[in-house]
């Protein structure tokens, strides 16, 4: 059973034994520009382009709570996950957040790649660039390894994790 409820403490109990996750089904991100960002997935990323599509106006409404919104959505896939890649085309005003790794509500991707100076200089030359430069950790599981930050011009961050030589 998990609790839920606020700071003023539990508010009642569910009962998870009703149902389960199956698996993970994607994950999620707005784009400013959908064929850049599916350029950059598939071609500096190695991702495979599954799908691409408008979706229903009224079910996005409905889905999201979003009025007057209008998609272009498309699905790439990674060894292992899909990620989902959403450009509203309406409504027309939309805001561009800029949230830092310690903000509520951040979010990243994070992979595995095999040499993580090559991935870090393809993403450079695409115009996604690195918060800092790649650090080798000293300690824990992944000790000798190395990982970064990479940032693209939406700001959507991808982590990049380089796993000690064995």
């Amino acid at each position: 059973m998990r609790r839920t409820g606020s700071a003023d403490g539990p508010k009642r109990v569910m009962n998870m034994e009703s149902f389960k996750i199956l698996s993970t089904n994607h994950t999620s991100f707005t784009v400013s520009d959908l064929d850049w960002s599916l350029s950059f997935f598939r071609d500096i990323l190695g991702f495979e382009v599954t799908s691409k599509a408008s979706r229903d106006p009224q079910a996005i409404q409905h889905i999201t709570g979003v009025e007057d919104a209008e998609v272009m959505i498309a699905y790439v896939r990674a060894p292992g996950h899909s990620v989902e890649l959403i450009q509203y085309l309406r409504p027309d005003r939309r805001s561009r957040p800029h949230s830092r790794p310690c903000d509520v509500g951040f979010a990243h991707l994070a992979f595995d790649v095999d040499n993580i100076e090559s991935a870090v200089t393809a993403a450079e030359e695409f115009g996604v660039r690195p918060i800092a430069a790649p650090y080798v950790t000293d300690a824990g599981p992944n000790a000798g390894g190395k990982v970064v930050y990479l940032r693209d011009p939406d700001g959507i961050t991808i982590e990049l994790i380089q796993k000690p030589k064995e």
